[in-house]
């Protein structure tokens, strides 16, 4: 019985033999991520390559080091094949864990670098036509018309303790409040999809107040928000105030599609 405790016990416990490996955590968009998760686990071939510059006369100098990634070139359409790294200094100390089937525990790592991963100035065309085309994407909704048999309609017909049905000959007939709007719970969307609509409505005018955004798209203004601080500016003062407008890097891309 001791032999079969300890060794049950065993399994709980967190393998910690890489805990001191270097580990960096990267934000990269949702098509680089789609193509990485495509790519086979059984080919040795490297996806993409981190290119790291510095300036040789200040080598100790920690604000000259640049990071850009190149993807491997396989990648198809207007996917843009270079990135630009942007380092954050101060995060909250992180690991990673992993865990197997079996349920065992192990840490592979402690991270050392955290980036914040977006297209490169020169590919930031490609990266625009790649959006409208998600955008023109997500626009095509595909319906389709079901023929019901039955004809009498019985099985559309309201069947007995349905939320708000009151029987004609109640007599006490309850007045049903009309639910708020802040009340119902917001549905998640796909971040990709959320962000073609939110170039789609700034597509339709520059600035946009959190509150419209929120009826536009309904989706919870907590989520709603953290897409906004990486896709716009807050106008705190001006003419503006109070309202989110595209960063310069996403407003050409959106300029460009106006002018299509």
């Amino acid at each position: 019985m001791e032999e079969e405790h300890s060794s049950s016990g065993s399994s709980s416990n967190v393998d910690t033999g890489k805990a001191e490996r270097s580990v960096w955590l990267m934000k990269c968009p949702l098509v680089v991520a789609k193509s990485w998760q495509s790519h086979p686990s059984s080919d040795p071939h490297p996806v993409a390559k981190v290119v790291l510059s510095l300036d040789p006369l200040r080598p100790d100098d920690s604000s000259s080091l640049q990071f850009t990634m190149e993807m491997a070139g396989t990648e198809t359409g207007n996917m843009p094949k270079s990135y630009s790294l942007n380092m954050f200094k101060d995060f909250v100390p992180m690991c990673v864990l992993s865990e197997t089937n079996q349920g065992r525990v192990a840490m592979e790592g402690k991270v050392e670098h955290k980036f914040d991963m977006k297209p490169h100035s020169e590919t930031i065309e490609e990266y625009g036509k790649l959006c409208r085309e998600r955008t023109n994407k997500s626009m095509i909704k595909n319906r389709q018309i079901q023929v019901i048999d039955n004809d009498r309609g019985v099985h559309m017909r309201p069947m007995p303790g349905m939320v708000g049905l009151i029987a004609s000959n109640s007599k006490d007939k309850k007045k049903i409040a009309p639910v708020k709007g802040s009340d119902v719970k917001r549905t998640r969307r796909d971040r990709g999809e959320l962000e073609d609509i939110m170039f789609k409505l700034f597509e339709r005018q520059p600035n946009w107040a959190l509150k419209q955004l929120v009826q536009e798209t309904d989706q919870p203004a907590q989520f709603l928000k953290e897409i906004l601080n990486d896709l716009c500016v807050y106008n705190k003062r001006g003419t503006n105030q109070g309202t989110y407008e595209l960063k310069p890097e996403y407003k050409k891309s959106a300029e460009d599609t106006g002018a299509e």
